[in-house]
């Protein structure tokens, strides 16, 4: 069957630096130390992260698509380059040379990518403006953001405006964390990665249900990236609590949170098959699709091996692998038969499933 991987991430092999461009501090500089291999820098000299090619290109990031069987891979920026906290003119410049990247890749190798783009979100009118211009001229089905702007959870009315735009274009929001909450406690143990944004992750869906964002938007498709994170565990106590103290969690008048586990998608990346069972019952079998957080080592990297093993039933797995991704990114079947490397993919996707594009 065909397989789409709805979450991996690429950025450009070399761009200015921005702190020199900008006149401040705080952006990334990737310093290609040897062939094949760069450092993510802080432009203070600090240490983020290790690279390797297939970070930027795509023809390595073919070459690993190939040895997994992936045929299509979905790809958006890393989170560290969103750079919400700086001006916003200044982060719409970056976002444009982002998208404008992300657009080149696709057009280089329509058959194998899709791509996500970015937006200044601390600035609405601007995040607007930039989100038309990846739909309507980049060809985008979507945009990526951040779970918090600079502190401020996705709940908050500043950010409807933006909704509204992106339910009107019909464009998919996958939610990534970052800027995870209590950072200053989870320096140790690679605590804030492997703690924090599932906490931060969390947060978002329950900020999104209980400010009454899916009431109030019914039509928005969005993705919580890391299989909602800790949400589906704490789905039960955000319902009892609910129930116990409307005073406190239903201020909004919006029904049970249990009634939203099946309004919005999550990626399939649990790293345990008991756990991805548990999701599919609570979230549901219609809104986990495949992603592998490629190529950051705490992804999926065999892509979904571990789901080809598990005992689901064969239309599970086909909307695992690529029906759902179908339905969040707003892409009928038969528009998406001329992505793909397999042969029979056409035939496939034309004649399979249903045709639904929205929540």
């Amino acid at each position: 069957m065909p397989r789409i991987d709805i979450h991996a991430h690429i950025m450009p092999e070399r761009w200015e630096p921005l702190h020199e461009r900008f006149g401040y501090g705080g952006f990334i500089v990737l310093d290609h130390y040897r062939d094949g291999a760069a450092r993510m820098m802080r432009d203070d000299g600090t240490f983020f992260r290790d690279v390797g090619r297939n970070a930027w290109d795509p023809a390595a990031i073919i070459e690993d698509m190939d040895s997994h069987g992936v045929d299509i891979m979905v790809l958006c920026t890393v989170p560290v380059l969103f750079y919400y906290w700086a001006k916003p003119e200044h982060t719409l410049q970056w976002a444009q040379f982002v998208n404008d990247h992300l657009a080149s890749v696709v057009e280089r190798f329509p058959d194998r990518f899709i791509a996500l783009g970015t937006v200044p979100l601390q600035d609405t009118e601007l995040a607007i403006a930039e989100m038309e211009r990846c739909i309507r001229q980049l060809g985008m089905p979507g945009i990526e953001i951040g779970s918090n702007v600079n502190g401020v959870n996705l709940d908050n009315e500043q950010l409807f405006p933006f909704y509204q735009a992106a339910e009107s274009l019909g464009c998919a929001l996958l939610v990534h964390p970052w800027n995870m909450l209590g950072a200053d406690r989870l320096g140790r143990y690679w605590g804030e990665w492997l703690v924090g944004m599932p906490a931060e992750t969390a947060l978002a869906i329950h900020s999104c249900i209980c400010g009454g964002v899916f009431d109030r938007f019914p039509r928005l498709r969005m993705l919580f990236a890391h299989a909602g994170g800790a949400f589906p565990f704490t789905l039960g106590r955000i319902s009892h609590g609910w129930r116990a103290r409307p005073d406190l969690c239903n201020v909004n008048k919006t029904r049970d949170p249990r009634d939203y586990a099946g309004h919005f998608w999550v990626d399939s990346i649990t790293h345990d098959g008991r756990a991805l069972e548990f999701l599919l019952n609570v979230i549901g079998p219609e809104r986990v699709a495949m992603g592998s957080d490629y190529p950051f080592p705490l992804g999926d990297l065999e892509h979904g091996r571990f789901i080809e093993e598990l005992p689901l039933p064969s239309e599970t797995k086909e909307r695992i692998f690529w029906k759902n991704a179908l339905d969040f990114l707003g892409l009928d079947r038969m528009r998406l038969a001329r992505y793909g490397s397999n042969a029979a993919n056409e035939s496939s996707l034309r004649t399979s499933g249903d045709n639904r594009t929205s929540a």
